[in-house]
């Protein structure tokens, strides 16, 4: 939209880049080019602007095919006003000289235009082709078809306007007509998800029975070694009882031996000393004998004092300690009398009389 502005009775107008402005004055052309600005006067003036950037499209129109099915065509237009100056005599272009809005609407006229001259030509290629052939290749020949329509399309020429590029977004069915023709589609898809859920079953069955053979043939050999263990264990317990039974084979002969040997030596030994005994007893025996002539043949020679003086010493190392002894003339006298002495008979030898007398007396004491 053109930008216009007052100033002292006058008029400036502003035009935009991609805005193509003729301006009659009094039915004469005084400017005409794009993106303009100029003063005015709007009693005299006619102003047109014709826009020549690229345009948008957008149409939506239902068409039915060769077997009497519903479709629906979504499709964008872009085009351009290539000739405003065409243009502008051929639609109304007009703005106002106070506001430079469009007194009318052209672009929705061109709108009608190409989306009326589109639709033509879509239903007529849709109406020869049926709804399977339509949904798989209809987009392309849509296409194609709108595209040369529009170029061939005189009117189009006419009025300055350019296609540049017709786009077909979709080709749909109604709703349940779509739901139905996705049915077919969708049990194929089902069937193959069926398959492959069970080839997946089929393989983890397969995978679980080769697990399982692994487990009872891993089973069967640890069955086997556990065997082969336990007769070995068997064949090591025989042999050590064996080697064990031998053993003591060897100690109990070593042991007889050695005891044998220690026998055969004790007997030795106690052969040697019975024989050292009895050779001592024998020395011994000898010697009290000899001892024995030497003191009978002593005694037989000795007189009789001699004799009864050893009987006493005899009888006096036989005898228990004595601590204390007293002699009365009583004991004293018959003491003598049994040696045959008498009291008076000891004078000169009183102090020998006196000691045979105590030796009496001791005898006499202890046989008491």
């Amino acid at each position: 939209m053109a930008d216009i502005t007052r100033r002292f009775g006058l008029r400036h107008l502003r035009a935009a880049p991609t805005s193509h402005i003729r301006h009659l004055r009094s039915g004469t052309l005084a400017h005409d080019g794009t993106g303009l600005a100029f003063w005015f006067r709007p009693l005299t003036a006619a102003l047109s602007e014709v826009p020549v950037d690229d345009r948008e499209l957008g149409m939506l129109f239902h068409a039915r095919t060769a077997d009497y099915q519903d479709l629906t065509v979504q499709a964008t237009v872009t085009y351009r006003i290539t000739d405003p100056a065409l243009a502008a005599t051929r639609i109304d272009f007009g703005i106002d000289a106070g506001t430079g809005t469009w007194r009318s609407a052209p672009l929705d006229q061109l709108g009608t235009l190409l989306t009326e001259t589109a639709q033509q030509h879509a239903l007529d290629l849709i109406a020869r082709t049926p709804l399977a052939e339509a949904l798989a290749d209809g987009v392309g020949a849509v296409r194609r078809r709108v595209t040369e329509g529009l170029a061939d399309e005189s009117r189009l020429t006419e009025t300055g306007l350019a296609v540049i590029a017709v786009r077909v977004s979709a080709l749909r069915p109604e709703a349940e007509l779509e739901r139905a023709l996705r049915t077919p589609a969708r049990e194929l898809v089902q069937q193959e998800a069926d398959r492959a859920t069970y080839e997946r079953r089929a393989v983890a069955v397969e995978r679980e029975r080769a697990i399982s053979e692994n487990e009872l043939a891993s089973r069967i050999e640890l069955a086997r070694r556990e065997k082969e263990l336990v007769e070995q264990q068997g064949a090591n317990a025989h042999r050590e009882a064996e080697q064990a039974a031998a053993a003591d084979g060897v100690r109990a002969e070593a042991e007889a031996a050695r005891r044998t040997r220690l026998a055969e030596a004790e007997a030795r030994a106690a052969r040697v000393l019975a024989g050292a005994q009895a050779d001592a007893q024998r020395a011994l025996g000898e010697a009290k004998a000899a001892a024995e002539q030497a003191w009978l043949a002593a005694h037989q020679q000795a007189g009789p004092d001699v004799l009864h003086a050893l009987a006493l010493m005899r009888l006096a190392e036989h005898l228990p300690s004595i601590g204390s002894l007293t002699l009365t003339p009583d004991v004293l006298t018959g003491l003598l009398a049994r040696l045959g002495l008498s009291p008076a008979g000891g004078g000169a030898d009183g102090n020998t009389g006196g000691t045979g007398g105590a030796a009496g007396s001791d005898g006499a004491g202890g046989a008491r």
